[in-house]
């Protein structure tokens, strides 16, 4: 009885540990090929093993310590990227791993240092119409293929560059509140509520251009300071992130996973340097669509980023 419920309480642990990271990077040089964890309490060999794919030996071998010596908290461990829990195929399932553009590289020189990756499958997984990089941008160059990690991304996000169009879903806004006696009546705008989604809706396509809102997100960027201690106490993550419709203006709004309702969370485009502050209205909806996402943007935040895909890579930081 003990045994059972000791391995039922390790499936768990180790089940949460792909994404309590931070968007997987690729580290090393080929065939020699890693990525980074960082040791969090109540972890060992086993469930990272269970997490990663690896077997719990050939983590302690690569991080050069004994099976006995175990793990120490806080602690930087590599997990190497091999045949049996890393894919480079065209239809890759799994969580994505990601490469930064360094200054004057090449979709080919990339190709060349991690497995001479096919570029169609680059360009593919990246939705990219060209070749040409920016330097600080992330690329993906392959899947963690294990049982454990988020749920895979869909193919048709990324399929020769022609995402499905979403049609348009209600927005629920609230009703007009009911004067009071003896004070002016104030108007107040209606806060936004993320779309209602259902699993067979597709993956949505940038929504069309129009102009920024005027009004700005002043107020909330207050509340961020009083909630992060003037920048002191702040959690930070970087990954992918998608859009929803919102009938908010001037106001941006966000669906987050760790951050509790209310919270101000710091959106930056690392790719132009501008950033917005939006209220966390809910978390994530468990749909194959959002797999992998770490935000879901209001359609007028987004563009107020500069941002024009679909999915987009972006930066946040809120309350510790």
């Amino acid at each position: 009885m003990v045994k059972s419920i000791l391995s039922i309480a390790l499936f768990g642990l180790s089940a949460g540990v792909v994404k309590a990271q931070d968007t997987l990077q690729v580290q090393g040089t080929s065939p020699a090929l890693y990525i980074s964890h960082i040791v969090k309490k109540g972890e060992n060999f086993y469930s990272l093993s269970r997490a990663y794919g690896v077997p719990p030996k050939e983590i302690a071998a690569a991080n050069k310590i004994t099976m006995e010596q175990g793990l120490q908290l806080g602690h930087n461990v590599h997990i190497p990227l091999s045949a049996s829990n890393f894919s480079q195929q065209a239809e890759a399932t799994g969580t994505p791993v990601y490469h930064k553009v360094t200054e004057k590289e090449t979709l080919y020189r990339v190709s060349v240092n991690y497995n001479k990756v096919p570029l169609d499958n680059i360009r593919q997984w990246n939705n990219f119409q060209g070749d040409g990089l920016k330097k600080d941008s992330y690329v993906i160059i392959g899947y963690l293929k294990t049982g454990n990690s988020p749920a895979p991304q869909p193919r048709t996000e990324v399929v020769k560059n022609e995402p499905k169009q979403e049609a348009p879903a209600p927005v629920v806004t609230e009703a007009p509140r009911k004067e009071v006696k003896k004070e002016k009546e104030k108007e107040k705008e209606p806060e936004a509520r993320p779309v209602t989604e259902s699993p067979e809706t597709a993956p949505a396509t940038a929504p069309a251009t129009k102009p920024a809102p005027v009004a700005s997100s002043a107020d909330f960027e207050k509340l961020y300071d009083q909630q992060t201690g003037g920048g002191k106490k702040v959690a930070t993550e970087k990954g992918p992130g998608t859009w929803f419709k919102s009938n908010a203006v001037g106001k941006y709004y966000a669906l987050h996973n760790t951050a509790a309702r209310g919270t101000i969370i710091k959106v930056t485009n690392p790719l132009n340097g501008k950033a917005i502050y939006a209220k966390v209205l809910d978390v994530i909806p468990q749909m194959k669509p959002n797999a992998g996402l770490i935000v879901k943007l209001s359609d007028g935040a987004m563009q107020a980023l500069g941002m024009t895909d679909a999915r987009f890579y972006c930066e946040l930081s809120y309350e510790n």
